[in-house]
């Protein structure tokens, strides 16, 4: 199911960054954010219209490597 209020975008080199991808998951009040057996960030997409717009995610990413898309006006 896609999500209807918010996309994310990672970029591909921070998403292969276990050390980042540990710092999302773990600041995510909604779990949005979950590593992969091999360390790398995994989307987890059902969850992504919990998304409360606390932009701790942004913080906690490199700037400008995540951005949140709302997709409504």
């Amino acid at each position: 199911m896609a999500a209807i209020f918010i996309d994310l975008k990672v970029d591909a080199a921070v998403a292969a960054d276990a050390e980042i991808a540990r710092k999302l998951t773990e600041v995510c009040p909604v779990s949005i954010f979950a590593q992969k057996d091999d360390g790398s960030l995994e989307i987890i997409e059902s969850n992504l219209d919990e998304c409360v717009l606390c932009d701790l995610c942004l913080e906690a990413a490199p700037k400008g490597k995540l951005e949140i898309v709302k997709l409504y006006e």
